[in-house]
């Protein structure tokens, strides 16, 4: 698995900034958004299909950087904390209108929680 960051420039964020955020997400096992436009996601999708996926949702005008990084950075006036993706919601009768929020159990091996990095 590798890390890259990820990051754009929209002429029209107003018009599909959520459409390429959930793009972002969907393309590994855990993401973080350091900044407004910027993402680092860890994923073994090579850069180029990525670039195919997001160049669907961007218009012809706006920028695109993907780049594989190493996982030490620096940060000012911001933090680096990583989500994972959501698992399958819990099944539940169908009488209910209780909608359940897993918690997922980690796997062995795996951590419970992602490590926070602080600026420094």
């Amino acid at each position: 698995m590798r890390t890259l960051i990820i990051s754009y420039d929209l002429a029209k964020p107003h018009v599909n900034k959520h459409v390429v955020a959930q793009a972002i997400m969907s393309l590994g096992k855990s993401w973080a958004r350091p900044l407004d436009q910027t993402w680092y996601v860890k994923t073994k999708v090579r850069e180029s299909a990525i670039e195919a996926l997001l160049s669907s949702v961007l218009d012809s005008e706006d920028g695109l950087l993907i780049q594989s990084v190493k996982d030490d950075a620096v940060l000012t006036n911001t933090a680096l904390r990583w989500f994972r993706q959501r698992v399958a919601p819990i099944e539940t009768a169908e009488e209910t209108n209780l909608i359940a929020f897993p918690h997922p159990h980690p796997r062995p091996g795996e951590q419970n929680e992602l490590p926070l990095a602080e600026a420094c």
